[in-house]
Parts: structure tokens; C-alpha cells; sequence
């Protein structure tokens, strides 16, 4: 099974980043690929950059700023694979990761399998990107990998994944209405889909932290409404695969760890979530958080206390980041 591996880019000023995700792109060993970056109505550098490596295998298009998911299908109409290779514009591949996969694929008799693998999370230096296994780190049948998903609150990037056409033609395309946790919506279609998930150790990727400006800290109102369909959307999915107890326990499993971003200040969201919560079997109980979250609630109020510590968790990530930059910067 020899086949095109359409390596696709949505990006939004991004042109910081770009030209290594692109970089990383072109540097995969297996040989047969093409490469299309979307521009979503990006107000920096981006276009430019992305036109920079266009050739007769690097596609660069444009269009008005519409969010991740619609960049995402813009680029996956313009592709012509066998596999699809979804990558964000700020993360990167390892050289052999696509390659790592098609040879498992190549000694699987169906298109139907979904390939997963081990990422890394870095800030500036790839090299010291951290690789912390997980329950989802293994092979698992499409129930399985769901339940483990909700049940531990847990993630796979987007890059992670090789998607046979077959596969992906099945899932359908990316919900265009969700912008917080679409990726988790999609991914939880194309799992259900598949006939089992294989797990490919050697076939690494690279997930860049580079800090609260990136979408999924994003928490707006219209992003906590995309988070609740998002949930509601991927229960609904896993329901259709096996409607019993384990997977209505994974189910509320998913409610409660997403309770804390609503609880208290967004009440008509929250009893949506404990009528979702009845109908599964069961009720939400109220939140609980950290000793220092709760503290500052306690004397500030949950919704000043809960700002506050999102502004603490700021500043340690920017600290933690700009210390990489500077020895990024410095060759260490």
C-alpha cells in the first residue's frame, strides 16, 4: 500500500511558527506527499510565508477568516490522498513519523484502521519536548479509546493521527460551529468510525505550548458554548457505538471534568449539562478545586477567584515559556 499522504495545514497568524511546521512537513521520509496550507484570514505574515514554499507539492490558499474547522475542510476538499496527515501550524513531525504509519498500514488488510501515536509537548526546544504516556497510548477498539478519552479527561493532537481517505469520507467533515474542542468532536467521529485504533510508538509528533494565546485557553462565552456541543456531540457518539452503564459512567466522567470552566457563574449551562448528567443516569455534584482556587473564591468571590487564578496559571506558563525562548535563543 504505496499511497499519497495529504499533509494538511490550517493556520492563523502564524507565521511565527509556520515555516517549521512546513519545514517538518517537507522533511518526511516518506516519499509520496503533498502539502496544502490554508490561510484563515490571517492579519500578520502568514499568507507570505505559506506562499514561500509553495511548489508542485505545497499548495497555498487563502480565504476569510471562517475558524480552524472551516480552514481544516477547505484544505481536506483540495487533497487528493490515501491518508490524511492533519497538522497545526505551530506544531511539528517527527522525519519518520508518517512513515512509521504506513508501514503498519501496509501489513493491515483494511482501510478502515485509524493510526494513532505518542506527542511531545515542547515550547521552544523540541529536543526537550516531554512524552508522557497515557491510557489512549495502546492499541483499543473504537469504544475503548472513548471511554478512555472521557473517563480520564485525556487528549491526543491532532498530528497524532493518520487517517486512511476511506476513513475519513466516513467520519464526514469537521463541525464548522464549534471553535473550542472541535478537534475532540471530529477526532471522537473518525474513532467511532474506524474498526480499531492502532497505536504506532515509533511515529512521533510535536505539540507546541506557546501559551494562553493559543484557542484551547480560550475561554469566551462563545467558546464555552462550542466546549458544551463539543461534549454533548461526543457523548451522543459514543452512545451510538454502546449504549451501557461503563459508557454512560465515561459520559458524566466528561460532564464533571468540564463542570469547573461553568460552575458557578454560567447556571443555565450548567443545568443544561445536569439534564444531559439525568439522562446518562446520574447528577453532576458541585465541582471541586484546588486548595488555592477554592481559597480565592472563598475570599474573592467564584468568579474574581476563579480570574485570578487563571491570571497566576498566565504567568507561569509565559514564564515557562520565555525561559525556553532564552535558551532556545542561547543554543542550550
Amino acid at each position: 500500500m504505496r499511497g499519497l499522504v495529504s499533509i494538511l495545514i490550517p493556520a492563523h497568524n502564524a507565521d511565527k511558527w509556520l515555516g517549521e511546521a512546513v519545514a517538518s512537513a517537507l522533511a518526511q521520509t516518506w516519499p509520496e506527499k503533498e502539502i496544502i496550507i490554508v490561510d484563515d484570514g490571517s492579519t500578520d505574515g502568514t499568507f507570505k510565508a505559506a506562499k514561500t514554499f509553495a511548489s508542485e507539492s505545497v499548495l497555498a490558499v487563502r480565504q476569510g477568516h471562517a475558524g480552524a474547522a472551516s480552514a481544516r475542510n477547505r484544505a481536506l476538499s483540495l487533497s487528493h490522498g490515501d491518508f490524511i496527515q492533519w497538522l497545526d501550524a505551530d506544531d511539528l513531525l517527527a522525519p519518520d513519523k508518517i512513515a512509521e504509519q504506513i508501514k503498519a498500514a501496509e501489513s493491515d488488510l483494511s482501510d478502515m484502521i485509524l493510526y494513532s501515536s505518542p506527542h511531545g509537548i515542547f515550547y521552544y526546544r523540541r529536543r526537550k519536548a516531554r512524552f508522557v504516556p497515557n491510557a489512549l497510548w495502546r492499541d483499543l477498539s473504537p469504544a475503548d479509546w472513548l471511554i478512555g478519552n472521557f473517563a480520564g479527561n485525556l487528549w491526543m493532537q491532532p498530528a497524532a493521527w493518520l487517517v486512511s481517505r476511506a476513513l475519513t469520507e466516513k467520519a464526514g467533515p469537521w463541525d464548522e460551529r464549534l471553535s473550542m474542542d472541535d478537534d475532540g468532536e471530529y477526532f471522537a467521529r473518525v474513532v467511532a468510525k474506524s474498526e480499531r485504533v492502532r497505536f504506532i510508538p515509533k511515529a512521533k509528533s510535536y505539540y507546541r505550548q506557546s501559551g494562553f494565546g493559543q484557542v484551547s485557553h480560550n475561554v469566551s462565552e462563545k467558546a464555552l458554548a462550542s466546549l458544551q456541543l463539543s461534549a454533548t456531540l461526543r457523548i451522543r457518539t459514543l452512545l451510538s457505538l454502546e449504549d451501557s452503564e461503563r459508557t454512560r459512567a465515561a459520559g458524566r466522567g466528561l460532564l464533571e471534568a468540564n463542570l469547573p470552566l461553568f460552575y458557578p457563574e454560567k447556571p443555565d449551562m450548567v443545568e443544561r449539562m445536569n439534564a444531559l448528567a439525568s439522562e446518562l443516569g446520574g447528577r453532576l455534584a458541585p465541582p471541586r478545586f484546588g486548595w488555592r482556587s477554592a481559597l480565592l473564591q472563598k475570599s474573592l468571590g467564584p468568579k474574581r477567584g476563579k480570574a485570578l487564578m487563571t491570571v497566576l496559571r498566565r504567568l507561569r506558563m509565559t514564564a515557562a515559556v520565555n525561559w525556553d525562548k532564552m535558551l532556545y535563543r542561547l543554543g542550550l
